[in-house]
């Protein structure tokens, strides 16, 4: 999941924020316990998710795609006081985890979890805005869940997508239908008037998106 060189990547991890204590025992319980663990976003990335969401000071965040809750973390860390984070997580075996994860942190109640189809939850989320957006799902969808939410996210306010480099093979030539689809979806938003956008080479390439 790595693009950076190995010891690049351990010199930033070495000089960023240090990863806090529960998260240390989430990232190491998924890493135990759970089927692909890979998919966690880990130090550096969360480490760059919370700086995001600090600054912002977001109220409302929305999360497509939970996993074991590492990220959702990291961003409700940046949340106003009467903030939350509503999550979307399609696999509901995930349930009792995730809600043992959130009560080892400050910000539990801060989040609202949910669970099924993000394309059927988000338009009857009782949200009238979005600060901030992480969308970490189903690659396939990836563009519809930008359509779903672009129009409630307030000016100024973020979305990013995880991903997007897809372990270097959007700018390589592999021709595989996952790889397509990422290539397309960084197509479509670099043209996006509405949006200003760049990718970061975080992990496996976070785009982040701000609305104008």
């Amino acid at each position: 999941m790595e693009i950076l060189p190995h010891d690049l990547q351990t010199y930033l991890d070495e000089h960023c924020e240090p990863e806090p204590e529960a998260l240390q025992s989430i990232n190491r319980e998924t890493y135990l316990k759970v089927l692909r663990p890979h998919m966690l976003s880990g130090h550096y990335q969360g480490r760059v998710l919370s700086f995001l969401s600090k600054m912002i000071g977001p109220k409302r965040i929305l999360e497509v795609g939970t996993f074991t809750g590492y990220a959702t973390i990291c961003l409700a860390e940046g949340l106003t006081d009467d903030g939350e984070i509503h999550t979307i997580e399609v696999n509901r075996e995930l349930e009792e985890m995730l809600n043992s994860h959130f009560k080892l942190t400050n910000v539990g109640k801060k989040i609202k979890l949910h669970f099924g189809d993000a394309t059927a939850i988000i338009p009857d989320l009782p949200v009238n805005y979005w600060d901030l957006v992480f969308i970490d799902a189903d690659k396939k969808n990836n563009y519809t869940y930008f359509q779903l939410v672009l129009d409630k996210v307030r000016s100024g306010g973020l979305i990013i997508i995880d991903n997007v480099l897809w372990k270097g093979k959007v700018y390589g030539e592999a021709n595989d239908a996952d790889t397509q689809l990422i290539r397309e979806l960084n197509d479509q938003i670099s043209v996006n008037s509405q949006v200003e956008k760049m990718i970061l080479p975080v992990r496996d390439g976070l785009l982040v998106i701000r609305k104008k």
